[in-house]
């Protein structure tokens, strides 16, 4: 007969006590014995998800909201306004209900003009003797030039009620600055790699110098005619940037953390640089290079993960099943942005779209989503911007964190800038190592350590991780707004 092993016996059970130990280690749970250990405060984040809209100032969408460093008001009025030099007037903030806004010039010599040292008067001048953005289809009413500029103009919770809810509801940050003072394309390298730098080699970190305004080239602006090309002192040759410091994928590939970076197909939004929308651009069939740039960091192509940049629809499909990354960033389209002179209730259904998509899957329970706007826009606001280095911080930007950790309710009046989503990242999911050259393993010639700048508030204090986590906070695509819709364009379809 053969032998029978006695379950009961003290070196059985120990062996079974042992083998239920590993089989706790590697799968974390284990029959008789405790589960493994819940994660506590900002690890009970697993998911990080961040919206970036287009060229909104805070003033310009929250100046008006109650309990935030707001517009200036004294006896019902607004004590702030900008000269008008055409007609020696002084513009005071006033509500904009149009759908369609036009914004300013928002390059880094304009941010210099609207700040003037300070006295933050010089949108309405840099508006007036620079192209406002009046694309072909913008109401020239409040374009023409004989009209008042707009960006003195603000919206309030009657035009964009969805996204003054989520304020209401979660967390809104008053002091969310751009962190560089310049435009799109280098408010995006920040987002991703808290520098912006120009690039003389491929694949040498060492070769890149800090700029503010790194060169369009004509692979990023597709669609842009020949002339203009010239006219932009761009390359007539197909040329991509050279983007070869280290990004945050660097560190999240090395770590084995999840990303991804969601695009879409869209319009060529303009060529962003104080010229104004470009009607002349065709369509191309990808979201805007100065938009999405991770596909040019030598890291990402280095580390295979290309295929990391992928299709918005994606999203929405990881969002229901449950399968987000551990760090998404989405990036949008023209139509979608908010970018002037596209609509503001079409971004709001957009944004609306992509939160009620994590709302509604099962990754809500650990998320966390910040939504902000990449830059000003030419839109005006009161507050100066803090110097923390040759780079920055530019001008306010509306803000939102959306979790069911999030403090219900709370104004956040941190000085902030998108460094402090990196920050977040890294402290979440990479133990808290930084963008530094001097120990992330990858030198390169950055000024500073964006993530360590002492004025730079920490993003965990606007959550509670150990209250009862908020439900969601489905809200409908499509609004009811007192938005005035664009006027068509006379010979139009």
């Amino acid at each position: 007969m053969p032998r029978h092993w006695n379950h009961k016996s003290p070196w059985i059970s120990g062996l079974c006590a042992f083998a239920c130990t590993l089989l706790l280690t590697v799968a974390g749970t284990c029959a008789g014995q405790t589960q493994a250990s819940k994660p506590e405060g900002i690890h009970k984040i697993r998911h990080i998800i961040i919206i970036m809209q287009e060229n909104r100032s805070f003033d310009s969408y929250f100046g008006t909201f109650p309990g935030v460093d707001g517009l200036p008001r004294k006896d019902g009025g607004f004590t702030v306004c900008n000269p008008d030099p055409r007609t020696g007037q002084c513009i005071s903030p006033y509500h904009d209900r149009h759908d369609e806004n036009a914004g300013a010039d928002h390059s880094a010599a304009a941010s210099v003009q609207d700040i003037d040292n300070g006295r933050m008067d010089g949108f309405v001048i840099v508006a007036e003797n620079h192209g406002r953005g009046c694309g072909p289809n913008i109401d020239r009413a409040i374009c023409g030039p004989s009209a008042p500029s707009d960006v003195m103009g603000y919206h309030d919770g009657q035009d964009i009620p969805n996204y003054w809810a989520y304020a209401k509801t979660f967390v809104l940050q008053d002091h969310m600055f751009c962190p560089v003072a310049s435009w799109s394309l280098p408010a995006h390298l920040y987002e991703t790699s808290a520098w912006s730098a120009y690039c003389s080699k491929q694949n040498d970190p060492m070769s890149c110098i800090n700029t503010i305004n790194p060169a369009v080239t004509p692979d990023m602006g597709a669609g842009v005619p020949a002339a203009v090309r010239k006219r932009l002192g761009m390359s007539a040759k197909p040329q991509a940037p050279v983007y070869g410091w280290t990004d945050i994928t660097y560190l999240l590939h090395k770590n084995h953390v999840s990303w991804a970076y969601y695009v879409f197909k869209g319009s060529n939004p303009d060529c962003d640089t104080g010229l104004g929308p470009c009607p002349y651009a065709e369509k191309i069939a990808r979201t805007p290079g100065w938009w999405n740039l991770l596909p040019y960091f030598d890291t990402v192509k280095e580390d295979h993960q290309l295929s990391n940049v992928t299709p918005i629809e994606n999203f929405y499909k990881a969002a229901k099943a449950g399968t987000l990354p551990s760090v998404s960033w989405i990036s949008p389209s023209s139509d979608v942005s908010e970018h002037p002179t596209a609509l503001v209730s079409v971004g709001q259904s957009y944004v609306t779209g992509l939160i009620n998509a994590v709302m509604k899957g099962p990754d809500w329970k650990d998320s966390a989503i910040f939504l902000v706007w990449d830059d000003w826009g030419g839109f005006y606001d009161h507050v100066m911007p803090p110097a923390v280095d040759i780079d920055g911080y530019g001008l306010r930007v509306p803000s939102m964190v959306i979790s069911p950790y999030a403090k219900p309710h709370y104004i956040d009046h941190q000085t902030l800038s998108f460094d402090a989503y990196l920050k977040f990242v890294e402290d979440d999911f990479l133990g808290g190592a930084r963008l530094n050259p001097k120990t992330d393993g990858r030198p390169d010639r950055r000024p500073d350590v964006r993530e360590d700048v002492p004025i730079l508030g920490d993003l965990t204090n606007v959550f509670d991780f150990n209250q009862k986590p908020l439900p969601p906070l489905i809200l409908p695509e499509h609004p009811k707004t007192d938005m005035v819709a664009p006027k068509p364009v006379k010979g139009s379809q």
